[in-house]
């Protein structure tokens, strides 16, 4: 009995360390790459309602999040879900709309490219 509880504690112990490396390196990788600053307010606000609620992002507030880089979406997404304010949401349900979000947002960035019109930019 008391080899379980010792294991107990491991698994807790064990747990509790990659929360705090996740933790910290979600936070590296956004102090790193700057993408606190990569977003204006206003499409921060349009990309949280259509991840973490229910809502849309507009074509501009697209290129805005397609700017600020997949590293750094999936970053802030991820440490958004380790604040205890979030912890009543499905993180693979918030993992899944952030991916399909992203990969909307991509497409129609994709699709406006100047490319698309049949003529490469230098």
């Amino acid at each position: 009995m008391a080899s379980l509880n010792v294991y107990s504690v491991l698994v807790v112990l064990f747990l509790t360390c990659v929360v705090a490396m996740a933790t910290k390196e979600n936070d590296q990788i956004i102090k790193e790459n700057n993408c606190e600053t990569k977003m204006g307010l206003p499409c921060v606000l349009e990309a949280f309602t259509s991840i973490f609620e229910t809502g849309s992002i507009s074509n501009n507030c697209c290129g805005e999040l397609v700017g600020l880089g997949k590293v750094c979406h999936s970053a802030l997404v991820k440490r958004t879900l380790e604040n205890p304010l979030f912890k009543h949401l499905s993180p693979a349900t918030i993992i899944a709309k952030s991916i399909h979000t992203w990969n909307n947002c991509l497409a129609l960035i994709d699709s406006l490219s100047p490319s698309a019109y049949g003529y490469m930019v230098a």
